[in-house]
């Protein structure tokens, strides 16, 4: 437990220098975007007098090392500033999307994981068969295909066509209220409150976005788990298990499928990382207000605050979710957790 301790307390202090490289970065790049904010926040009817005040206000007339040492004492204070186009604090309006963001997300990838996992298992003990041609199918599909124009056929089949799909306008129908806000995950939150009714309708709701971000996810973690079981099954280890007489299922997800959890386990968090702050095809596509949608949305005004407090929150959640996949590694193998001494 204490070299587990020592590995995570420097995982954090490895991942600080990261992290300031990322405000650096994120500050001198949204300084490059096209446009004025302060234009933007004075209106389309402003004089050049009020235009000027309005930059004074958001500090922009300073130079940028100046602007630079007020935006890092801002972020010490916890304060990412506040939105242009929306008028409110970007850590509130992070708050309120995030959640949205990671209930799809995670609903997409456990989809995924409960079809790709077992397929790509199936796969590699049978290549070359015809659940072989199934998982190269499906790969070859979610790489090839769109998530826009997956979710837009889906909306046009099963909500157009067959009209078994609620209307795509946002996490919830506009004859439910949203449930007391407790974690931020409609169906969390519907099914602590009792409410049933609206939890279903907020799953109703989830299901044509979740499948439609699924087909992608699926593809990378299907590929891994075939290529992954592959190599194990034709390792030293698993013809010497044969030899020794064990069983055909314990050689198999004892040992095989153990050891090639760890590339799968990687390649899963990394899909994760990428799909949550790249999943704005399908938050536009369903009206879902997400991170992803609201990031797009102030690059397009030139939103500095929100732009950079969308990146630092990509970041912290990038070097949370690989600190979180090297304590997988040590549950699974616990030779990682002493590799390093």
């Amino acid at each position: 437990m204490a070299v587990r301790g020592t590995s995570v307390l420097t995982r954090i202090a490895q991942a600080i220098p990261v992290l300031f490289g990322v405000i650096v970065i994120s500050f001198v790049l949204t300084r490059a975007l096209p446009g004025d904010p302060a234009v933007q926040f004075a209106g389309i009817m402003a004089t050049p007098e009020t235009i000027e005040e309005t930059r004074a206000k958001l500090g922009l007339d300073k130079p940028l090392p100046e602007q630079f040492v007020v935006y890092l004492g801002q972020l010490f204070q916890g304060d990412l500033g506040q939105s242009v186009s929306t008028g409110r604090p970007v850590l509130t309006e992070l708050a309120s999307r995030l959640p949205a963001s990671l209930e799809l997300t995670l609903s997409a990838l456990l989809l995924s994981c409960l079809v790709a996992v077992p397929l790509g298992v199936l796969a590699a003990t049978r290549p070359g068969s015809w659940i072989d041609q199934i998982c190269r199918l499906l790969v070859t599909m979610g790489v090839s295909l769109p998530t826009f124009f997956t979710g837009v056929m889906l909306i046009y089949i099963f909500y157009y066509l067959l009209g078994v799909s609620p209307s795509p306008l946002g996490r919830l129908d506009f004859i439910y209220l949203d449930p007391p806000h407790v974690t931020g995950f409609f169906l969390i939150d519907a099914a602590l409150d009792g409410d049933w009714e609206t939890w279903f309708g907020a799953l109703k709701q989830l299901i044509l976005p979740a499948v439609t971000l699924s087909l992608f996810t699926l593809a990378p973690i299907a590929r891994m788990t075939r290529a992954a079981m592959l190599s194990a099954l034709s390792s030293d280890y698993i013809r010497t298990a044969r030899a020794a007489g064990l069983g055909s299922g314990r050689i198999l997800y004892g040992y095989a499928f153990r050891n090639a959890l760890l590339p799968v386990v990687t390649t899963l968090g990394m899909v994760f990382s990428f799909v949550l702050g790249a999943n704005v095809l399908v938050e536009k596509v369903f009206a879902w207000p997400g991170i992803g949608s609201y990031a797009v949305e102030a690059l397009i005004v030139s939103d500095y605050a929100a732009v950079q407090g969308f990146v630092l929150a990509m970041a912290f959640l990038f070097v949370f979710l690989n600190l979180v996949i090297d304590l997988a590694y040590s549950l699974i193998d616990p030779r990682f957790g002493t590799s390093g001494k």
